[in-house]
Order: structure tokens, then C-alpha cells, then sequence
């Protein structure tokens, strides 16, 4: 699969971001813009039924790690630095295990190597709610998700998603039927996992309960070499509430 993709910066290592389940390449503009400024390549993806990438009635995370394997391929990227945030983290990890020599440094952003309950269905619910050829706004359609989900951040976050088509409607950048119904297996342990033996940072955040202290030891069970640091008063979404200290703790581990 062709994933489209956003390049900042034309010379330097190459860095690649895979963003996380609802988000896209555009989410890591401006964290991809503050590493690139720092002498690097930063490539961007939109993985598979998430923005401006093909549809498909696959998601799970074997599909998702070939589509990474498949870029890096195209665009003759060797031995890049791969970060991945939430969803994107365990395609990143599929992808160490199934590729274990394409990659140089592993970065996981605030995700374990483990299963997670379904937890999004009320957000799917409120994404489905919305009349997508009665709304006449963003407005409105923040106004049917708010009854559903009622941290507005996270409401502007998901309604990135909302696009209008080339005949003025509106329409989503994301393949919701699909979603809804891999929600289960975008949750799941990853497949065949391996030991994998290069650098591995997981950066998470003191407020966010997907890495927990009690998921270290699985960690390290798989990723022997890696690094476990906390970025304080920060919860799931690491590089939007705490973004400095996010590059920070990036550049410190990829130099």
C-alpha cells in the first residue's frame, strides 16, 4: 500500500513518525518541524484508512507494519529512527520484530507491547452520530460529538478529521466502518513477537495509564536494550501537552 506522507527537512538522518489511532501526519506538523530544524529528515506517514492514505479492509498490525516496510522501500530510507505514538507505537514494534534489520533506533510513544481493552467505542458512537450531509459546520458537528466526548481538546483533535469533498460536503479522512470494527484487534498483543535487540526508548507520560510500572519487566523481556523515561504532568498524548520536553527527550536518545 502507497501511504501518503508529509517530508520536513531536506538533508540529515532520516526520522520517520507513525501517529496513532483517529490522527494522521498532520497531527506531528509542528514536532516534525522543530526536529527537522535540529538537521534532520522527518518523514510523517498516514497509515492505512487514517487521512490521506489508501482505504482497506485491513487493520491489523502485520498489514501495518508492511505498509511501514513498504515506504521505507520507496523512498530508499535506510537505517531510519522509527517513532510511534499509541497505535502507531505497536505498528513500529510489529514492524522491529518483522524487519529487524531496517531500522537504527525504535521510539515508542506511551504504549506497551500488550493487549488493551476496548475503551474508544463511545468516541466511534459520537463519530457516527454525526449527520455528516445535514452539518453545515464544524460547529455543529462539535455540538452532536459533545455529548459523547466532553474534553474539548480531544473533540478538536478528532474533528481534524472532518473534511469538506470536492462537492462541498462534508466527509472524514478516516475509514470509520473499518475502525468500528477492528477496534478489538487495534487493541491486541502484537503477533509472533520477538526479542529485539536495537536501541528502544518508550516515552511516557506520569498521567497516562498505558504504560504502567508493571508493564516494565515485559519490556524489557522483548526490548532488552530499552529506555524507559517519564515526562511528567503529561498523559496519552505526550507530544501535544508537553512538546519541548517531548523533543527534548527525542533528540537526547536519538544523539
Amino acid at each position: 500500500m502507497k501511504l501518503f506522507f508529509r517530508q520536513t527537512g531536506d538533508t540529515g538522518p532520516a526520522i520517520v513518525i507513525v501517529h496513532g489511532l483517529f490522527g494522521s501526519s498532520d497531527n506531528w506538523l509542528t514536532i516534525s518541524k522543530t526536529v527537522a530544524a535540529l538537521g534532520y529528515r522527518v518523514f510523517s506517514i498516514d497509515q492505512r484508512n487514517h487521512g490521506q492514505s489508501p482505504r482497506s479492509n485491513d487493520q491489523d498490525y502485520t498489514s501495518m507494519a508492511a505498509d511501514l516496510h513498504e515506504f521505507l522501500v520507496d523512498q530508499q530510507l535506510e537505517n531510519p529512527v522509527l517513532v510511534g505514538h499509541s497505535m502507531g507505537g505497536k505498528t513500529v514494534m510489529q514492524y522491529a520484530m518483522d524487519y529487524p534489520d531496517g531500522f537504527d533506533k525504535l521510539v515508542v510513544v506511551d504504549i506497551a507491547p500488550k493487549f488493551y481493552p476496548i475503551h474508544h467505542a463511545e468516541i466511534i458512537r459520537g463519530l457516527n452520530a454525526i449527520d455528516l450531509l445535514g452539518i453545515t459546520s464544524r460547529n455543529e458537528a462539535d455540538a452532536v460529538l459533545s455529548r459523547y466526548e466532553p474534553i474539548v481538546p480531544v473533540r478538536q483533535f478528532l474533528l481534524k478529521n472532518l473534511y469538506r469533498n470536492a462537492q462541498g460536503q462534508f466527509n472524514w479522512r478516516l475509514n470509520l466502518p473499518v475502525i468500528e470494527r477492528e477496534l478489538h484487534g487495534i487493541g491486541d498483543e502484537l503477533t509472533n513477537p520477538k526479542i529485539v535487540h536495537k536501541p528502544t526508548l518508550f516515552i511516557r507520560g506520569s498521567e497516562s495509564p498505558y504504560i504502567v510500572d508493571e508493564d516494565i519487566p515485559t519490556i524489557k523481556r522483548i526490548f532488552p536494550a530499552a529506555r524507559i523515561e517519564t515526562i511528567q504532568d503529561a498523559g496519552h498524548w505526550v507530544q501535544a501537552e508537553k512538546p519541548v520536553e517531548f523533543v527534548e527527550t527525542l533528540m537526547k536518545f536519538i544523539a
